[in-house]
């Protein structure tokens, strides 16, 4: 089986094109930055993994619409490889995610109050406020500004 699930942030913008012809088809590329667990022995506590994925069709328009740099993301796919041999002769290797879902990992509000991704680990999760017992404080009357019952 070939299944692989990410959550990492996106390194920059993602870059989109369209095929050509009747139906042009949305191809969107970018490189999610996903951390590393901190292994016993390692001295480098901010490791991460650029893996580059190509997200197709509605997917890629998605991507192109929403997707900004730093963004937190969740995507599953299936690892694909391939080579070409470039303009000098030499024979190149690729590794991609081909992204079969997609899906923001974190809300709107809290991916702009982290600034983007900057390298490492420099987001700080927010302390939670309240009693200290680790869960969020629900506001009273919330129930009526959900959008289901």
């Amino acid at each position: 089986m070939n299944k692989v699930i990410l959550m990492g942030r996106l390194t920059r913008d993602p870059e989109v094109r369209y095929s050509q012809g009747e139906n042009a088809l949305a191809i969107a590329r970018y490189t999610l930055a996903v951390d590393r667990r901190n292994t016993r022995n390692s001295g480098d506590d901010n490791t991460a993994d650029f893996i580059n994925c190509v997200a197709f069709g509605r997917s890629g328009e998605f991507a192109e619409k929403y997707f900004r740099k730093g963004t937190k993301l969740v995507v599953t796919g299936r690892i694909q490889t391939g080579s070409y041999t470039n303009k000098d002769g030499v024979r190149v290797y690729t590794t991609e995610v081909v992204v079969e879902d997609q899906e923001f990992a974190e809300s709107k509000s809290s991916s702009s109050n982290d600034g983007g991704y900057s390298g490492g680990n420099s987001y700080q999760r927010p302390e939670p406020s309240g009693a200290g017992d680790g869960f969020m404080n629900i506001p009273d009357g919330i129930d009526e500004e959900l959008p289901f019952n």
